[in-house]
């Protein structure tokens, strides 16, 4: 009897809790999206390797891209966190797999040579289909155009992708990420050829930016690291991470753009 009784309140009360009932009549405007950021990556490997990493490995991403023919898979539902950002740091915001999409492009990245370092292009069928990816991607997420960067931006010291051959401007054209006129960078530059400014002025415009940049007016080894990584993307034939005239200029022309829409 004692029984009975026990399994009646059991299934009273499993009754109460499948007709739990919520009232969503009163939304908050004070909220936005969970997801800020798209991440640009390079595999440095071909697809059936790429695939076995970002499947079985450490690492995961919400999106590959193969080379060609263009297939896009998607190995992480984009509800899910991927572990494709490590430590990072973008806009004072850290470890970004949890405000990102990461999508990997398979391509070997580089090879070193007797004539030095040797980077891969990207073919132009993947860029087509990374563009198409995108433009689904940010507008269902209400993800910025800005906001479309690579692994080496938010993580300066510790990767190059999807490095110098990676097509920046061409995504910049499509709508995605910043890419400055040649022309309103040729005019800031003149300003600074004969008057370099310090080190701590380029360390507040990077950090303006998004570069997570210290602060201390000293060419250290992670301001250089930061330099690096923002003339790789904006200057990619000289990412020597020195101060110079046109970085200067890169810099104030990008910070004038990088405004929230």
């Amino acid at each position: 009897m004692k029984n009975l009784l026990l399994a009646a309140l059991l299934t009273s009360l499993l009754g109460c809790t499948t007709g739990l009932r919520i009232d969503t009549s009163h939304p908050s405007k004070n909220q936005d999206e969970r997801v800020q950021y798209v991440i640009l990556h390079y595999t440095s490997t071909n697809l059936q390797r790429s695939l076995q990493l970002l499947t079985t490995g450490e690492v995961s991403s919400h999106y590959l891209i193969d080379a060609g023919p263009a297939t896009i898979y998607q190995l992480v539902d984009e509800s899910k966190r991927a572990w494709h950002a490590g430590e990072s740091e973008w806009e004072g915001r850290t470890w970004l797999n949890s405000t990102s999409i990461g999508i990997e492009l398979v391509n070997p990245g580089y090879d070193e040579t007797p004539q030095g370092r040797v980077w891969y292009p990207f073919t132009d069928m993947q860029i087509d289909a990374l563009i198409a990816l995108l433009k689904d991607i940010t507008a269902r997420n209400h993800i910025e155009p800005r906001h479309v960067i690579g692994h080496s931006d938010i993580a300066p010291l510790r990767k190059l992708d999807p490095g110098p051959l990676f097509p920046w401007e061409r995504l910049a054209k499509a709508g995605f990420g910043l890419w400055p006129e040649a022309k309103a960078v040729a005019e800031a530059q003149m300003a600074f050829e004969q008057n370099l400014p310090p080190i701590s002025w380029y360390q507040h415009q990077l950090a303006n930016l998004g570069y997570a940049t210290p602060q201390n007016g000293e060419l250290d080894v992670a301001t250089h690291h930061v330099l690096a990584a923002f003339q790789m993307h904006f200057r990619p034939h000289r990412f020597d991470g020195q101060p110079d005239a046109q970085t200067a200029a890169l810099l104030v022309v990008l910070n004038r753009m990088n405004k929230p829409r």
